[in-house]
């Protein structure tokens, strides 16, 4: 199962657990995916994807997935 963002396509970062003694260990910073589905009006019918919280307010700020996916350069 993919981590990463179907529109954005962000993935999960590496960074440091720092304790109070300042020792570090590796640990890993995973975006915030949700499962959701947005209706297109050119095919009809439901697209379910693996979308991260802000990837879902860029949608709804264009008016839908399908202007969203018209308004991309490629």
């Amino acid at each position: 199962m993919s981590k990463r963002c179907d529109i954005t396509n962000v993935k999960p970062m590496v960074g440091n657990n720092v304790s109070h003694a300042v020792n570090k260990t590796k640990r890993k910073f995973f975006p915030n995916l949700q499962n959701t589905s947005f209706f297109s009006e050119i095919l009809g019918k439901k697209i379910r994807l693996k979308v991260t919280s802000k990837g879902i307010k860029t949608v709804e700020k264009n008016g839908g997935i399908d202007n969203y996916l018209l308004g991309l350069k490629n």
